[in-house]
Protein backbone atom coordinates (compact mmCIF):
# COMPACT_ATOMS: atom_id res chain seq x y z
CA UNK A 1 0.00 0.00 0.00
CA UNK A 2 1.12 3.30 -1.21
CA UNK A 3 1.82 6.40 1.72
CA UNK A 4 -0.62 8.22 -0.19
CA UNK A 5 -3.00 5.53 0.22
CA UNK A 6 -2.78 5.04 3.87
CA UNK A 7 -2.98 8.89 4.60
CA UNK A 8 -6.38 8.22 2.79
CA UNK A 9 -7.43 6.39 5.96
CA UNK A 10 -4.92 6.57 9.12
CA UNK A 11 -2.67 8.72 10.77
CA UNK A 12 0.06 6.19 11.38
CA UNK A 13 1.87 8.57 14.92
CA UNK A 14 5.08 7.15 16.09
CA UNK A 15 5.97 6.88 20.03
CA UNK A 16 7.31 5.49 22.77
CA UNK A 17 5.46 2.79 24.47
CA UNK A 18 6.29 3.54 28.00
CA UNK A 19 4.63 5.28 30.84
CA UNK A 20 5.24 8.93 31.04
CA UNK A 21 2.04 10.68 32.60
CA UNK A 22 -0.05 12.52 31.78
CA UNK A 23 1.81 12.90 28.18
CA UNK A 24 0.95 9.18 28.06
CA UNK A 25 0.13 5.77 29.03
CA UNK A 26 -1.33 2.83 29.01
CA UNK A 27 -4.23 1.63 31.47
CA UNK A 28 -4.91 -2.41 32.41
CA UNK A 29 -7.12 -2.66 29.49
CA UNK A 30 -4.34 -1.58 26.67
CA UNK A 31 -5.81 1.97 26.08
CA UNK A 32 -3.40 4.85 26.14
CA UNK A 33 -4.32 7.96 27.59
CA UNK A 34 -2.40 11.25 27.89
CA UNK A 35 -2.26 14.92 26.33
CA UNK A 36 0.05 13.56 23.59
CA UNK A 37 -1.86 10.25 22.59
CA UNK A 38 -5.49 13.03 22.87
CA UNK A 39 -3.86 15.26 20.32
CA UNK A 40 -2.52 12.81 18.01
CA UNK A 41 -6.06 11.67 18.31
CA UNK A 42 -7.76 15.61 17.76
CA UNK A 43 -5.50 15.93 14.63
CA UNK A 44 -6.14 12.62 12.83
CA UNK A 45 -10.05 13.62 13.27
CA UNK A 46 -9.47 16.74 11.45
CA UNK A 47 -7.38 15.32 8.69
CA UNK A 48 -10.36 12.94 8.39
CA UNK A 49 -8.11 9.79 9.51
CA UNK A 50 -8.14 6.90 11.64
CA UNK A 51 -5.09 7.07 14.19
CA UNK A 52 -2.53 4.28 14.30
CA UNK A 53 0.20 4.36 16.90
CA UNK A 54 3.19 2.70 15.84
CA UNK A 55 5.45 2.53 19.18
CA UNK A 56 9.19 2.27 18.53
CA UNK A 57 11.89 3.02 21.14
CA UNK A 58 13.11 6.30 21.61
CA UNK A 59 16.46 5.45 19.39
CA UNK A 60 14.16 4.52 16.29
CA UNK A 61 12.24 7.22 16.09
CA UNK A 62 13.96 8.73 13.23
CA UNK A 63 14.72 6.11 11.34
CA UNK A 64 11.49 5.11 11.81
CA UNK A 65 10.41 8.07 10.17
CA UNK A 66 12.64 8.32 7.19
CA UNK A 67 12.02 4.65 6.76
CA UNK A 68 8.06 5.72 6.07
CA UNK A 69 6.91 3.44 9.34
CA UNK A 70 4.73 6.54 10.41
CA UNK A 71 3.32 9.53 9.24
CA UNK A 72 4.29 12.38 11.59
CA UNK A 73 6.36 11.44 15.11
CA UNK A 74 4.33 12.77 17.91
CA UNK A 75 6.31 12.20 21.32
CA UNK A 76 7.93 14.47 23.11
CA UNK A 77 10.59 15.94 20.65
CA UNK A 78 11.44 19.29 21.88
CA UNK A 79 12.70 21.01 18.69
CA UNK A 80 16.22 22.13 18.20
CA UNK A 81 18.84 22.45 15.46
CA UNK A 82 20.21 18.96 15.86
CA UNK A 83 16.50 17.14 15.49
CA UNK A 84 15.65 19.39 12.68
CA UNK A 85 18.72 18.03 10.98
CA UNK A 86 16.58 15.20 11.09
CA UNK A 87 12.94 16.24 9.88
CA UNK A 88 11.07 19.12 9.29
CA UNK A 89 8.81 20.34 12.40
CA UNK A 90 5.38 21.69 12.75
CA UNK A 91 4.43 24.75 15.18
CA UNK A 92 4.56 24.15 18.64
CA UNK A 93 1.67 21.74 20.06
CA UNK A 94 3.37 22.26 23.55
CA UNK A 95 5.89 24.59 25.40
CA UNK A 96 7.57 23.03 28.79
CA UNK A 97 10.62 23.87 31.00
CA UNK A 98 13.24 21.41 32.54
CA UNK A 99 13.74 20.13 35.69
CA UNK A 100 16.29 18.18 37.39
CA UNK A 101 15.65 14.56 39.13
CA UNK A 102 17.42 13.76 42.29
CA UNK A 103 17.09 10.81 45.17
CA UNK A 104 15.17 12.43 48.04
CA UNK A 105 17.06 13.89 50.79
CA UNK A 106 20.61 15.01 48.41
CA UNK A 107 21.76 18.46 48.61
CA UNK A 108 21.18 19.72 45.25
CA UNK A 109 19.18 22.94 44.86
CA UNK A 110 21.24 25.03 42.19
CA UNK A 111 23.54 24.00 38.61
CA UNK A 112 26.47 24.64 41.23
CA UNK A 113 25.55 21.73 43.36
CA UNK A 114 26.04 19.95 40.40
CA UNK A 115 30.24 20.12 40.20
CA UNK A 116 31.50 16.84 39.52
CA UNK A 117 28.62 15.10 39.65
CA UNK A 118 27.03 12.36 37.40
CA UNK A 119 24.15 13.62 35.07
CA UNK A 120 22.07 11.83 32.55
CA UNK A 121 19.64 12.96 29.88
CA UNK A 122 18.62 11.37 26.51
CA UNK A 123 21.19 11.70 24.39
CA UNK A 124 21.27 14.74 21.61
CA UNK A 125 17.65 15.97 23.34
CA UNK A 126 17.35 19.32 24.69
CA UNK A 127 17.39 17.97 28.01
CA UNK A 128 21.73 16.96 27.58
CA UNK A 129 21.96 20.78 26.06
CA UNK A 130 20.81 21.75 29.39
CA UNK A 131 22.93 19.06 31.19
CA UNK A 132 26.10 19.85 28.81
CA UNK A 133 25.39 23.62 30.02
CA UNK A 134 26.14 23.01 34.12
CA UNK A 135 29.51 23.45 34.88
CA UNK A 136 31.81 21.09 35.50
CA UNK A 137 29.43 18.67 35.81
CA UNK A 138 30.03 14.58 34.51
CA UNK A 139 27.18 14.10 31.91
CA UNK A 140 26.20 10.71 30.83
CA UNK A 141 23.58 10.20 27.92
CA UNK A 142 20.63 7.47 27.63
CA UNK A 143 20.80 6.49 24.38
CA UNK A 144 16.75 5.43 24.33
CA UNK A 145 17.25 2.06 22.80
CA UNK A 146 15.73 0.29 25.50
CA UNK A 147 11.84 0.13 26.12
CA UNK A 148 11.57 2.43 28.59
CA UNK A 149 14.57 5.23 29.20
CA UNK A 150 13.31 7.20 31.07
CA UNK A 151 12.45 4.17 33.32
CA UNK A 152 16.96 3.43 32.92
CA UNK A 153 17.44 6.81 34.18
CA UNK A 154 15.58 6.30 37.44
CA UNK A 155 16.94 3.19 37.20
CA UNK A 156 20.36 4.31 37.12
CA UNK A 157 19.61 6.96 39.69
CA UNK A 158 18.67 4.46 42.36
CA UNK A 159 21.51 2.40 41.63
CA UNK A 160 23.77 5.41 41.96
CA UNK A 161 25.26 5.14 38.82
CA UNK A 162 24.69 8.98 38.36
CA UNK A 163 23.66 11.55 41.06
CA UNK A 164 20.87 13.60 38.57
CA UNK A 165 19.45 13.39 35.65
CA UNK A 166 17.67 16.47 33.30
CA UNK A 167 13.79 15.98 31.08
CA UNK A 168 11.09 17.88 30.95
CA UNK A 169 9.13 19.09 34.01
CA UNK A 170 5.38 17.71 33.06
CA UNK A 171 7.49 14.32 33.12
CA UNK A 172 9.06 14.85 36.18
CA UNK A 173 6.35 16.17 38.54
CA UNK A 174 4.61 12.97 38.38
CA UNK A 175 7.69 10.95 39.57
CA UNK A 176 8.75 13.25 42.69
CA UNK A 177 5.72 12.07 44.52
CA UNK A 178 7.64 8.52 44.72
CA UNK A 179 9.18 8.60 47.85
CA UNK A 180 12.88 8.40 47.29
CA UNK A 181 12.80 10.96 44.25
CA UNK A 182 12.86 14.62 44.17
CA UNK A 183 12.99 17.44 41.94
CA UNK A 184 16.28 19.58 42.49
CA UNK A 185 15.42 22.97 40.45
CA UNK A 186 13.60 23.48 37.61
CA UNK A 187 15.30 25.67 34.77
CA UNK A 188 12.84 27.87 32.80
CA UNK A 189 13.75 26.97 29.26
CA UNK A 190 10.29 27.13 27.54
CA UNK A 191 11.52 24.22 25.20
CA UNK A 192 8.97 23.97 22.13
CA UNK A 193 7.51 20.48 20.84
CA UNK A 194 6.74 20.19 17.84
CA UNK A 195 5.70 17.00 15.28
CA UNK A 196 8.45 15.92 13.26
CA UNK A 197 7.32 15.09 9.57
CA UNK A 198 10.20 13.32 7.01
CA UNK A 199 12.03 16.29 4.82
CA UNK A 200 10.89 17.05 1.79
CA UNK A 201 7.16 16.43 2.36
CA UNK A 202 5.83 20.30 2.08
CA UNK A 203 2.68 19.21 1.09
CA UNK A 204 2.09 16.93 4.08
CA UNK A 205 3.75 19.42 6.61
CA UNK A 206 1.34 22.25 5.82
CA UNK A 207 -1.37 19.72 6.70
CA UNK A 208 -0.44 18.88 9.22
CA UNK A 209 0.23 22.24 10.82
CA UNK A 210 -3.25 23.82 9.49
CA UNK A 211 -5.29 20.94 11.52
CA UNK A 212 -2.78 22.06 14.41
CA UNK A 213 -3.63 25.54 13.57
CA UNK A 214 -7.33 24.70 13.71
CA UNK A 215 -6.89 22.97 16.94
CA UNK A 216 -5.56 26.33 18.24
CA UNK A 217 -7.99 28.81 17.32
CA UNK A 218 -11.32 26.62 18.45
CA UNK A 219 -10.12 25.98 21.76
CA UNK A 220 -9.83 22.25 21.31
CA UNK A 221 -5.84 22.32 22.12
CA UNK A 222 -6.22 24.35 25.55
CA UNK A 223 -9.16 21.84 26.17
CA UNK A 224 -6.88 18.87 26.54
CA UNK A 225 -3.84 20.83 27.86
CA UNK A 226 -6.50 21.41 30.84
CA UNK A 227 -8.00 18.27 31.21
CA UNK A 228 -4.59 16.70 31.55
CA UNK A 229 -2.56 19.42 32.89
CA UNK A 230 -4.35 21.65 34.95
CA UNK A 231 -1.62 22.92 36.73
CA UNK A 232 0.28 24.26 34.17
CA UNK A 233 0.06 27.48 32.29
CA UNK A 234 -1.47 27.07 28.78
CA UNK A 235 1.21 28.79 26.42
CA UNK A 236 -0.49 29.59 23.34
Amino acid sequence: MSLAVQRDTTLRVICADLPAPPLFWKDENGYRHGYETDVARLLASKLGLETELVYQNWAEFYPALDANQGDILLCGQGISDYRKSLADFTQPYAVFDEAVMILRGDQVRTPADLVGKRVGAIANSLNMALAESFTDCITVPFAGDSDDVMGDMVKALRAGKIDAFVDDDVALVPLAEEADLAIAFTAPTQNEWGIAIKKGQPAWLARVNQALSEVKASGELKQLWQKWMPTLRYPF
